[in-house]
Formats: C-alpha cells, structure tokens, sequence
C-alpha cells in the first residue's frame, strides 16, 4: 500500500551510459535498507523512460510486485552487458549495415536507383529484439496495476512521420492524453515495439512502425524534440519525482587540450547526440525553478488561480566525463565495430582521444559498463542525506500525511 504522495522515477536516454542508472539504483536500496525502511516493494508508483532509459524503467515496471528480483535481475544484466547482445557486431553485420552507410558517402550516386542496397541505419539491433522479450514480461502491466503494485508507466518516443514527440502510457487510473506544442500523449498498452522505438538512436538502429490514432507511423529514440522530460511524470500524478540522468548535468568541466583541427564526422555526430540525449533536461529543470521563483513572488490568491502546483524533484547524474571514461575503452568493442568508429573519426586513447561522445552510445560492454555502474553507485551514496530526506526513509510519518521535502520545484505541466 502507499500513501497518497506518488513518487515517479524518470530515467533518461543515452545508449550504453544507462549502466550509470542501475548503479545508482543499487546505492538507494542500500540507503533503504539501512535506515531500516519498514516499507518494502517498489519504491515508484510511476515509472517513466525514454530511450535507453525506457528499457531500465520497463525493467522494474514488469516486475514491480518483485522489484528487489527486478533491479538484481537488471545489475546481472548490466555487469556482463556484451555489444553483440545489442546490434549486430560481427564482421557479416557491420558490411550489411555500417559499410554501406559509409559506402553512400561516396557511391551513393550509384546505388541510389537501387532501393534495396540503401541501408535503414547504421547497426541492426535484432539481437536487443530477442533479448528484450527474454528479460521483460511487458504484458504483465495491466495485472500489477490492477494489483497495485504500480499506478502508471511511461514511455516516449518521436514520430519522423509526424515531427512529434509522443508519450506512450498506460495506467491504474483514468489520466486524460495531454497535448502541448509539438508534443502528445497517447494511452496505450505497451509493447516491446515501444521499447524498440524508444531505443531507436538516430541513424544508429532502424526505426519502429508503432500506430497512433488508426494510422502507422515510424519512430524513433524518444530523446528527439523531448523539450519536457519531466512532463510525464507530472501529468501521471506525481507529487516527487527522482530523476536519473546520464551526463553533463553535474559533470566536471572538460579539460581536454583544444585541437584547431577540423571536427570529423564522429564528433560531430557525438555532439548532435550529446544535446539529443542530454541537454534537454537541464533546460527542463532550469524551467521548472525559474517557474518556482515566478511562483513564489505571488500572493496565495494569485497561487490559487494558477495551474502549476508543486513538485519535489531530485536530480542524480554522472559526476565525472562520461566521454573520458569511455575514451579508456575503445579496446573493448569488438574488432568489426572498431573499425566502423575508427572511419569515421572515433580513434586514439585517453585525453587524446577523439570521437568518444559517438563511442560513448555504443559501448555496451562490461568494462564500461561496470566503471559507469560504480560511478552511479558512488554518486548517489555522496548524497544519501538528500536521497533518505526524499524518500522520507528512516522517518515515521502518519498514514496518508507527505513527508516534509528538501527543496520544492513547481512544475507546469
């Protein structure tokens, strides 16, 4: 049972450096267990993902009524993350997707006539379309919701059909679908075909037909024109809401020595994905206090006319350079992968290296993984006084009454 302050998990997109949120994940089950939190279970009545995000959230959502099971489930899965259970790594793939890109760099002219030749992305992800039906039993929401072990989840992803960014969601409770400027929501009962095209990188992996309104769209990463990643969680019902990012938010300064070299295509490209994946959010939070202090120079009466009401929010993310940390393992990706990077400008090692950002995505190995699974777990220890005064752990509080909050964020939906 939970009280009546709904508290959401919001986890961001960024490929392979979603291992930082398992880490950090573990580190508040741990502070849960010892202040001796007597409430167990999920910890989250509402779940909300987007690309890579999507699928840790749909982890714990599929299994909210085991959720300790889930989240060491999601670990194992992390530790021992291989590329090849993501896309397609070995010589054969790479020449049937990744070198024919490179090839319509310069023979495009000449295979333009021939549809069939024209690859649909960079990587064939059909090995992370096995293994997501192995690890997640998708169809198993409408049950726990029913149960009450969960009152909503959420995913999202943009339509290249439309240009809109959509959330997909399904929930307990009767939620009316929200529209804003460019984006919408739409009540679904979701599928692996929403992870699938939650989790599409541009120009990485293919996208997804999924169908909205009667009508089929093609979609893909959800990260795309995601001007409000926070919105969801509100708009479900959310009273506190834990976000979970995956860089730059608190990330030290870079500290690379400037090359007056012309940027190649990876970092360019790493870049584009950078303010995809990552930017979006410290707007939407530097939003959200900007709407707060507005608020707070308002008399009550002024207040109460208002449609924003007020929101606790708390911000977890990387305090280190992820694209440092990956420059230290490049080595790690298999041999044919590269080789694809290294032709497009990912190459050389430590602070010398370029291309990391682009590398950074696709880096689903377990020497990464683990360094980023241990960054999230340090990360979200250094902040344990912030983390048990959120959750109210450790506190006695009457049935029903919400725990007195660390810092009030105000939210428009």
């Amino acid at each position: 049972m939970h009280s009546n302050t709904k508290t959401a998990l919001v986890l961001t997109g960024g490929g392979a450096r979603a291992a930082y949120q398992v880490g950090v994940l573990q580190a508040l089950q741990l502070i849960r267990r010892d202040v001796g939190e007597r409430r167990r279970g999920n910890p989250f009545q509402i779940i909300c993902g987007t690309s890579a995000g999507a699928l840790n959230g749909m982890a714990l959502a599929c299994q909210a009524d085991h959720y300790e099971l889930a989240l060491r489930t999601m670990v194992d899965v992390w530790r021992d993350f291989r590329a090849e259970q993501v896309y397609r790594a070995d010589s054969l793939g790479i020449m049937q997707t990744g070198a024919k890109w490179l090839a319509l760099f310069s023979l495009g002219w000449a295979v333009a006539r021939w549809r069939r030749m024209r690859p649909r992305s960079l990587l064939d992800n059909s090995p992370l379309q096995e293994l997501l039906p192995q690890l997640m039993q998708v169809d198993r929401l409408p049950k726990l919701m029913a149960e009450g072990h969960l009152d909503a989840v959420a995913v999202s992803a943009s339509s290249y059909t439309t240009g809109e960014h959509v959330t997909f969601y399904d929930c307990a409770s009767e939620v009316s679908p929200w529209t804003r400027s460019q984006r919408m929501s739409v009540r679904d009962q979701l599928t692996v075909d929403h992870l699938l095209a939650s989790a599409a990188i541009p120009f990485v992996f293919p996208s997804v037909p999924l169908t909205v309104g009667g009508q089929p769209q093609y979609f893909g990463d959800g990260s795309m024109r995601q001007a409000a990643p926070i919105s969801p969680a509100i708009h479900l019902g959310a009273d506190r809401i834990l976000v979970v990012g995956a860089g730059r938010l608190h990330e030290p300064p870079a500290t690379r020595p400037t090359v007056a070299e012309y940027p190649n295509l990876a970092q360019i490209a790493g870049h584009a994905m950078s303010s995809i994946f990552l930017d979006a959010l410290a707007v939407d939070i530097e939003r959200m206090r900007r709407i707060n202090h507005t608020l707070s120079l308002l008399t009550p009466e002024q207040r109460a006319q208002t449609s924003l009401r007020p929101v606790d929010i708390l911000v977890i993310a990387p305090s280190q350079r992820i694209d440092d940390i990956a420059a230290k393992h490049l080595w790690a990706l298999p041999p044919a992968v590269r080789a694809m990077l290294r032709a497009v400008g990912v190459y050389g090692q430590g602070k010398t290296a370029r291309g990391t950002a682009l590398a950074s995505y696709l880096l689903f190995e377990s020497s990464f993984t683990r360094e980023l699974m241990h960054l999230g777990f340090t990360d979200a220890l250094a902040r344990r006084d912030e983390v048990e005064r959120f959750f109210g752990w450790g506190q006695e509080q009457p049935q029903g009454e919400a725990t007195p909050l660390h810092g009030i964020e105000t939210v428009l939906k």
